[in-house]
């Protein structure tokens, strides 16, 4: 895949790009202005909107326009801060910053777009439904499940999501009740991000992941499939814990 600085959009002049620090309040602003300012990046944004993360390869796609074009339009976004990139194993992704960009960009479009009531939506490359619904990644819960567990902590204000994944003081009882040690030797944080290859979207990893995936596995809540692999699959038991522990329910990983 093109390294994402690669090269300027077509439309970009020599020289154009944010403004060297220092600059007035207008230029900063206009010049964050005028990277959305484009059709190809309003819908790259538009694609990102629906909360997930997408390779350079699949937003040309998606935009209908040259690798080496979007290259240059994703890096624009990305010095402007509308965008960052994650690196997963062999591939790098792209996602809205963050979530005040995220309602900033939704509230420009609802202004532009009359009766627009959704986000634009495009299809999600698909994996074999079991792996979708439950799996492990790495050490951790992924998939409709994993993603549901992280939703819910965010909900319950166990966790924060903004930048760097970060235990609250709440979440860190929650996980002392739930008979999830955080105790660990090392440098692992007690919470990170992975970044979900099927949701494209950030699920929980870290100490907490870890211990609270060996937790449903010691307990009986998941269990692997006979033939093995990394699929999981939610046992009664399971439900009745995640509905008690976090309030989920199996809709939200079926």
């Amino acid at each position: 895949m093109n390294e994402l600085h690669a090269e300027k959009p077509d439309d970009s002049a020599p020289g154009e790009g944010m403004p060297a620090d220092g600059a007035a309040p207008a230029a900063l602003l206009a010049s964050f202005a005028a990277a959305l300012a484009d059709e190809t990046r309003a819908a790259i944004c538009m694609t990102l909107l629906e909360g997930r993360a997408w390779t350079a390869g699949e937003l040309a796609r998606i935009t209908e326009v040259a690798p080496s074009t979007i290259s240059g339009h994703l890096a624009r976004l990305t010095e402007a801060g509308v965008c960052v990139t994650e690196r997963q194993g062999r591939h790098s992704y792209v996602r809205i910053a963050d979530a005040a960009t995220a309602r900033l960009v939704d509230e420009l479009a609802s202004y532009a777009i009359p009766g627009r009531d959704a986000a634009h939506a495009v299809l999600v490359v698909t994996a074999p439904d079991p792996l979708a619904r439950a799996r492990t990644c790495y050490d951790h819960l992924a998939g409709r499940l994993g993603m549901a567990v992280t939703d819910a902590m965010e909900r319950r204000e166990l966790l924060r999501t903004e930048g760097m994944f970060e235990l609250t003081d709440a979440g860190r009882q929650w996980c002392a009740e739930a008979g999830i040690s955080l105790v660990h030797e090392g440098r692992r944080r007690p919470a990170s991000s992975c970044l979900d290859w099927t949701e494209r979207r950030r699920h929980l990893g870290g100490v907490a992941g870890a211990r609270l995936c060996a937790r449903a596995l010691h307990q009986g809540w998941v269990v692997r499939p006979a033939d093995g692999g990394r699929a999981l699959e939610v046992t009664g038991g399971g439900e009745r814990a995640f509905r008690a522990l976090l309030g989920i329910t199996p809709d939200a990983w079926s």
